[in-house]
Formats: structure tokens, C-alpha cells, sequence
């Protein structure tokens, strides 16, 4: 009955929510009902964005993050413009027509610097979609961005609930602030991403929930997901990831949700299992994020401990993906990859 509400655009109420995530009961039904649901809408297209982690600075304290201020231990890096534009040239060559530029929230990057690079990229690659991921700024910032020719704007709003939000976060962010540049986002044009991770210390089924009804709420284009992490030089170093069955049904239920959203099976998964990610197809998701960064800075960007960054998650190993992706019935397309306008459906 839960899975058909779903399915009907029904949002249940809380506990029968909270019922279908912590049970396994329903994950075969769930699952080919998302994978299905996702199929409707994508056919068996599977959407690829190169990934360009250009420089893991960031003035934010975050406390599960392994490239928070407060790491002194790690090498920090910066791209030069030539090196992204390299990066994108060598994405296109590989058939990518999705660029999703990813830092921490670094204060070199201003608005000249960042409208300049976004100018060039798109001179070069007009055909091309242009993601930011680059955190909190302001409207201005935000607007000029979007004027300068970037297309989407990722920010994971990580915690609807301003508990458990506190407990992730320095006392300078506030989930207050991170909804309103969601929304500002929003307004100014961008197609909008949002997300959080699951299983993140302290977090309850209750809290997940809080994050969907925020999701519909903010009517996102994207929706980033996956499992917490820990990173060894963080204070949550000791504590146990996230668990991969229960993202799984999440990532279900948002497609059940929100049947034309755009959802990464996220390098996050597969550091848990090396299957994670098509494992992640087969629950709903339509969008897989091949790396494009240098070989050489890519260890150095990492968020938590164990991250793939030179597997089958690299964009050198889109064969093996592209193949894997085929044993299963599905492919790798060549296109943006917009969110289909259900409206036109």
C-alpha cells in the first residue's frame, strides 16, 4: 500500500515512511518499482557528468569532512584555468557533455576569477552543459554566475533538521542560510541540486524523513545522495559508515517521489562496494560522475577515507563502465542530460 502511495505521488505520513526504510521486507518491490518508474521517463538512458574537483581549499570547518579548514595534514591544491579547461577538452573528446566544476568553499575564487573560467569554457564548448559545486555565496555571486553561462548549481543542503544539522556543522553555517541559497539558486534560473548523506552520526529514520519532505518542498532538478563516510582526520573519525542498503531505499523512494529527477549513483557508494553503483541503477538513479581530474590531485581531494578515485569510478575506465552498464540493459548516452520537463510528458 505504502509502495503505491509512492507511486501515486501520495506522500505518506511519517511513520509509514519510517516503516518502509528500516525493513527490508519491501526492497524487491521498492526497487524494481523506482527502476521502473525511472525507465518510464529515461528509457534505459544512463546520464554521465565529468567531474572536475579543481581545488580542495576551504574555509569551512565542517566536522566530517576531510578537506575542512582544520586539516593540517593535507596537501592542498588548486587547478590552474588550463588545467580545467584540459580537463573539459579531454571530457569532450571522451564523449561528455556535462562539465560539474566541485572545490571547497575557497575565498580565491571570486566572481571575476570564477565568470572568466565560465566564459571560456563555454566559448569552448557552447553544446555543453556547466555544474557548479562550490558552496555557499551570496545572490549577487549566485547571479552572476548564472549570467556568466553556468547552467546548474549542486549544493547539498545535508541536514533539514536544525538538530542534527548542528551536529555536522561550525556555529557560522546554519541550515537557515544553506535552504535560503537553495532557493535563491532556484530562483535565478539555475537547474538546482540538493542532497544529504545517510547515515551520518546521530542521524534517525525521522531525520530522513525531514530531509524528503524538504526535497519536495524545494522541488529540486537533482538529488545527490549517499552513504556517510568517515574520514581518519576528522573528530567522526571512529565512527561507522553509513549503511548501504538503507541509501538504497532512499534513493528508491526519491524516485518514486520525484519520477523525472536527476540522481547520481555516487562515487560514495562504490566505496563501500565495488557494485554499489550499479546497484544504484537498479534502485532508481540515471546519472554516473566519472572523474576528470588529474590523475595526480585526485587523491588529495578526498572527503572521506578509502574514496575510488582510480577504479572503475575514473573517466579512463568508461569502457569498463560503459560495459557494465550494458550486462544490465542500459547505456551511456551522449547528450546534457536535462531533467525531462514532465509537464511536456
Amino acid at each position: 500500500m505504502m509502495i503505491e502511495k509512492l507511486e501515486a505521488g501520495i506522500f505518506p505520513e511519517r511513520s509509514e515512511l519510517i516503516s518502509l526504510l528500516e525493513s527490508d521486507t519491501n526492497d524487491e518491490e521498492l526497487f524494481e518499482c523506482a527502476r521502473e518508474t525511472a525507465r518510464k521517463y529515461y528509457g534505459n538512458k544512463i546520464f554521465i557528468r565529468g567531474l572536475i574537483e579543481f581545488s580542495n581549499y576551504c574555509k569551512n570547518n565542517c566536522y566530517y569532512c576531510g578537506i575542512r579548514a582544520g586539516n593540517k595534514k593535507l596537501e592542498r591544491y588548486r587547478l590552474s584555468d588550463q588545467e580545467i579547461i584540459d580537463c573539459c577538452r579531454k571530457g569532450y573528446d571522451l564523449g561528455f557533455r556535462t562539465f560539474v566544476l566541485q572545490s571547497g568553499e575557497d575565498p580565491y575564487y571570486t566572481d571575476d576569477i570564477l565568470c572568466a573560467l565560465i566564459k571560456k569554457i563555454k566559448k569552448s564548448h557552447p553544446d555543453c552543459a556547466l555544474t557548479l559545486s562550490i558552496g555557499e555565496r551570496s545572490r549577487k555571486s549566485y547571479k552572476a554566475l548564472f549570467k556568466a553561462g553556468a547552467d546548474r548549481y549542486l549544493l547539498r543542503h545535508e541536514a533539514a533538521d536544525e538538530k542534527h544539522y548542528r551536529t555536522l556543522h561550525p556555529q557560522e553555517l546554519t541550515p537557515e542560510n544553506r535552504k535560503k541559497c537553495l532557493r535563491e539558486i532556484k530562483k535565478i534560473g539555475f537547474e538546482t541540486g540538493c542532497g544529504f548523506m545517510v547515515g551520518t552520526p546521530g542521524q534517525t529514520l525521522d531525520h530522513i524523513v525531514s530531509d524528503l519532505v524538504f526535497i519536495c518542498e524545494l522541488e529540486p532538478d537533482m538529488v545527490g545522495l549517499g552513504p556517510f563516510i568517515p574520514h581518519e582526520d576528522t573528530e567522526y573519525k571512529n565512527y561507522p559508515a553509513g549503511s548501504l542498503e538503507l541509501c538504497m531505499r532512499v534513493l528508491a523512494v526519491l524516485r518514486l517521489m520525484h519520477p523525472t529527477l536527476l540522481i547520481p549513483a555516487t562515487t560514495a557508494l562504490s566505496t563501500l562496494d565495488d557494485d554499489a553503483q550499479i546497484m544504484g541503477i537498479m534502485a532508481g538513479a540515471n546519472v554516473i560522475m566519472p572523474n576528470l581530474s588529474p590523475i595526480a590531485v585526485r587523491e588529495k581531494y578526498l572527503l572521506y577515507n578509502n574514496k575510488k578515485y582510480t577504479d572503475s569510478e575514473a573517466a579512463e575506465r568508461l569502457n569498463e563502465i560503459r560495459a557494465k552498464l550494458t550486462r544490465i540493459g542500459y547505456e551511456i548516452v551522449v547528450s546534457r542530460g536535462d531533467r525531462i520537463n514532465i509537464k511536456n510528458v
